[in-house]
């Protein structure tokens, strides 16, 4: 079994297409394709299902493919060790971050590290804080940046407290509300809500102060993304609660201070079993002492 093997099984996994893995890997299809039939007769297995319209995983591929991201990793891993050990950082830096985050300049930093760095390739996922958390503790992401109520803690993983901060109330400019200094969670809970999606942290730290308050609100919008929200709210469409400090970001929409607000933190997160050479570079460029890092 060999280790380009395996990579041509995740390109396909993720791409779920022949043509598209043979794109990412700037190799034939032809070529790719025997590569894999060739793995599936060493296994005694199909890893894929193939018809005229998609390509998807079976059983099988569905078990050797967290192995295979394992494989491909801790020979990436291995490989940046030692290019470290002369001196060199190169590799691989997958960094993953909510819309929201503030209290780090991420685009700064990496324009600083691809500085220092060119030889490093750069990855960079934007999603959910509980997902980023999963994504790190499965090592498919080695830095990431997120946003908790203070409630919660990332579990499983190392993290450095980046900030703390206070959500606000964001309405149409044409909202009643717009001309006030500022509003508390029971005048806000009579308002249609757009919100990131139920069980999300992002969600959690809004919900969490309705609830202790004894009040219920109508969140009538669900997205996925953050920066989506906005969109909703500044045709009058719905209110929302964002971070104070995303706030000026925005554009179209009136923002007001919550009397009892809840308050959330910006952490980053690495593994604790380890950071790549390029990881900890990266957080230095951040000047976070890994040192102090909390494991949780």
């Amino acid at each position: 079994m060999e280790l380009q093997q395996m990579r041509y099984v995740v390109a396909v996994a993720e791409t779920n297409s022949f043509t598209r893995a043979a794109e990412r890997c700037l190799v034939v299809q032809s070529a790719l394709s025997h590569q894999i039939a060739r793995l599936e007769r060493e296994l005694g297995a199909r890893l894929f299902e193939r018809t005229s319209r998609r390509v998807r995983l079976t059983p099988a591929g569905e078990a050797f493919l967290p192995a295979a991201r394992q494989c491909l990793g801790a020979a990436e891993r291995a490989a940046a060790e030692v290019a470290a050990a002369v001196g060199e950082v190169r590799g691989r830096l997958a960094v993953g971050l909510i819309p929201t985050v503030t209290a780090a300049d991420i685009p700064e930093a990496l324009r600083d590290f691809r500085g220092r760095y060119p030889q490093v390739r750069v990855n960079l996922r934007v999603g959910a804080s509980d997902d980023l958390v999963e994504q790190v503790r499965q090592g498919s992401i080695d830095v990431a940046f997120l946003g908790l109520p203070t409630t919660a803690r990332p579990q499983g993983v190392a993290a450095h407290e980046l900030a703390r901060g206070r959500l606000i109330a964001v309405v149409a400019p044409d909202h009643p509300l717009a001309a006030e200094p500022a509003v508390d969670l029971r005048r806000l809970s009579s308002e249609v809500f757009v919100d990131l999606p139920a069980g999300t942290a992002g969600r959690a730290q809004t919900d969490q102060a309705f609830s202790a308050a004894g009040l219920v609100r109508d969140v009538a919008f669900e997205v996925t993304a953050a920066d989506y929200i906005a969109r909703l709210v500044g045709p009058g469409l719905a209110v929302a609660m964002l971070p104070a400090a995303y706030a000026p970001q925005l554009s179209g929409v009136t923002t007001i201070e919550v009397t009892d607000a809840p308050d959330r933190v910006e952490y980053v997160i690495w593994s604790h079993s380890g950071r790549t050479p390029a990881a900890t570079a990266f957080l230095g460029i951040l000047d976070i002492a890994t040192e102090d890092r909390e494991d949780t």
